[in-house]
């Protein structure tokens, strides 16, 4: 009886409070997931708006494969209905993790803008990625754009400084999103 006292007892106790605890758990996720849910799209829908400003709305999600993988991805549509670009999300692996970019491309095959959605980069190095000054770079560019640690060339970027490998990990990001660009056009730019 003893023995059950010293260690039955705080099993079954430790059991129920874990047990509870699970409960009370499950019923938040239950409970936050739909406003969760509906956040996400509310901020996927202003990072479209942010990329591919002229558009007055965007398409239904659409899917294309490249090498094996799917990818959604929207058109922009203009006032005339007429469609001005496409909003390709792709992401990469960088210094601390995937980086998730929401790239805009011109019906010319230009990049529009680009957005960072997921970035968890250094501070203070990285995590300047998700800069204007930096994301403003790869305007107007076009597939097989190249990252540069000193002066940029013509279809380059400035490397932030002390963060090379997000530097590239965007570009790299923004580059898939031109090949998916090329992939839904037709291969047209």
């Amino acid at each position: 009886m003893n023995s059950f006292k010293t260690f039955g007892v705080p099993a079954i106790v430790l059991f129920l409070i874990c047990f509870v605890s699970t409960l009370l758990l499950a019923l938040t996720n239950r409970v936050t997931a739909p406003q969760i849910q509906r956040l996400k799209a509310q901020s996927e829908e202003e990072s479209r708006m942010r990329v591919m400003s002229l558009a007055e709305s965007f398409s239904d999600k659409k899917i294309v494969s490249l090498d094996g993988e799917n990818y959604e991805y929207y058109e922009g549509i203009d006032k005339n209905g007429e469609c001005i670009g496409y909003v390709f999300t792709t992401s990469e692996k960088g210094y601390g993790g995937d980086i998730r970019v929401m790239t805009g491309v011109n019906a010319d095959g230009t990049v529009n803008s680009v957005r960072t959605l997921e970035l968890n980069e250094t501070a203070g190095l990285g995590m300047n990625a998700q800069n204007d000054s930096f994301l403003n770079q790869f305007k107007g560019l076009v597939s097989g754009i190249t990252v540069s640690k000193e002066k940029p060339g013509e279809n380059s970027i400035d490397a932030l400084t002390g963060a090379t490998i997000t530097s590239r990990a965007v570009t790299g990001a923004v580059n898939d999103a031109l090949e998916l660009y090329k992939a839904v056009t037709g291969g047209v730019q």
